[in-house]
């Protein structure tokens, strides 16, 4: 079976940077199951994978606006150390859930000055070029139940994570 809309893919993956860091991999672990066509992965890989076989292997550079989007320089916002009650030590790296009108969004701690803080809502990987090795390890019709959700249930498609 191919790689199409309504199939749930699972993959084996690394993700690298242009500079060789691994950000991220399924090694060790369990294989990754996406249904495909709905955007449960970056846009890029999914159409890099979009008609492949089971068993292929695929090296995909994909560029920001095909993955997580261009760093928007709007999203750095400055706070004060008073909008942090009930946290001692804040450091740079640490996240934190921020309430904008009704969305939720996360925001990272990029400096601390005294009692300047500086936050950015940017995905942590906006802006960077991913290149994934994947190789497909199966490909099965999604069941009703996962299309109505959007996302797979396992790898029968039986249980919820």
């Amino acid at each position: 079976m191919k790689v199409a809309k309504r199939t749930v893919v699972t993959i084996d993956y690394t993700l690298t940077s242009d500079e060789g860091e691994v950000i991220d991999s399924s090694s060790g672990g369990e294989p990754l199951a996406y249904l495909h066509g709905v955007g449960n992965i970056v846009p890029g890989l999914e159409s890099a994978l979009d008609g492949r076989d089971q068993g292929e292997s695929v090296n995909v550079k994909v560029a920001p606006g095909e993955g997580y989007g261009e760093r928007d320089p709007k999203l750095v916002h400055r706070a004060t150390r008073a909008q942090f009650q009930g946290i001692d030590e804040l450091e740079v790296g640490m996240r934190f859930q921020a309430r904008s009108g009704n969305e939720m969004t996360v925001v990272t701690v990029v400096a601390v000055e005294g009692d300047d803080i500086t936050l950015d809502a940017n995905h942590p990987l906006a802006g960077v070029t991913l290149n994934f090795d994947v190789r497909i390890v199966g490909v099965r019709p999604a069941t009703p139940v996962e299309l109505e959700h959007g996302h797979p249930h396992g790898a029968d498609g039986n249980h919820h994570h």
